[in-house]
C-alpha cells in the first residue's frame, strides 16, 4: 500500500521529467480546500490532488469545486486501488495519474492527460499571489499603485486591465521567482512603504 509520503518526492521527479520547467508549491490553501500540490508552468498553473491507497473520496467533490476555480488544469494522482474508479469522481477534463510499486520503486502512469479547465476564474486564480507579487505586476505593467486600497481592489484592477494570456505568464513568472526565505521581509517592507504614505 502506498501512502501520501511515499508518493510526493517520486511524483515531483516524474512531473519535472514530463513537463520540463516547473515549480512545485505544496499544501496551498484555496477556498475551503488545501491543494496538495500546485505545479507552476511557464504560462499556466495546475492543481494536483493526491489520493493514496489509504485515502477515500469523502472530500473529493468539494475539492474538485475549489480546484476548478483556481487552476488552469487539474490532476488527481491515485493509488492502484482507486485507478479504475476515480474517473467517476472527477470531471472528464481532469487528468488522472496512477501510482504503484513496480520493481522496488514508485512508478507513475498517465491514464488521462488534463485538458484546459473550463471553470477556472482569474479572480480566484490571482489570489495565489502575495501582495508584493501583485505590486510587481502593477509596476511591470505601468499600472497605478492604488495606495491604501485593499488587496481585493488591486486584484480586481489587475484582472480588469490585463489580457489573460499576459497575466497567466506574469503570474507564473512571479511564482517561479517566489523566495520563501525572503518573503516575510518583502511583505514588511511593502507594509512599511504603505504606512509611510498614509
Amino acid at each position: 500500500m502506498l501512502y501520501d509520503k511515499d508518493i510526493r518526492e517520486p511524483l515531483f521527479d516524474y512531473l519535472e521529467e514530463r513537463y520540463g520547467k516547473i515549480r512545485i508549491i505544496e499544501e496551498k490553501q484555496m477556498g475551503r480546500s488545501r491543494a496538495d500540490i500546485v505545479m507552476v508552468l511557464p504560462d499556466e498553473i495546475a492543481g494536483i490532488e493526491i489520493k493514496s491507497d489509504a485515502d477515500t473520496y469523502a472530500r473529493l467533490e468539494r475539492q474538485v469545486k475549489d480546484y476548478d476555480r483556481f487552476f488552469d488544469r487539474n490532476y488527481v494522482v491515485v493509488g492502484s486501488t482507486h485507478a479504475m474508479h476515480v474517473g467517476e469522481h472527477v470531471p472528464e477534463y481532469w487528468g488522472i495519474i496512477s501510482v504503484e510499486w513496480l520493481d522496488e520503486r514508485v512508478d507513475f502512469y498517465m491514464i488521462r492527460e488534463a485538458a484546459q479547465n473550463p471553470r477556472v476564474e482569474m479572480k480566484w486564480k490571482i489570489r495565489i499571489l502575495w501582495r508584493p507579487e501583485l505590486a510587481h505586476i502593477q509596476e511591470i505593467c505601468g499600472m497605478a499603485k492604488y495606495g491604501g486600497k485593499s488587496k481585493d481592489f488591486v486584484r480586481e484592477k489587475i484582472v480588469e486591465r490585463m489580457p489573460v494570456e499576459i497575466l497567466n505568464r506574469l503570474m507564473s513568472e512571479e511564482l517561479f521567482e517566489r523566495d520563501y526565505t525572503e518573503i516575510g521581509g518583502r511583505i514588511e517592507e511593502f507594509r512599511g512603504r504603505r504606512k509611510g504614505r498614509g
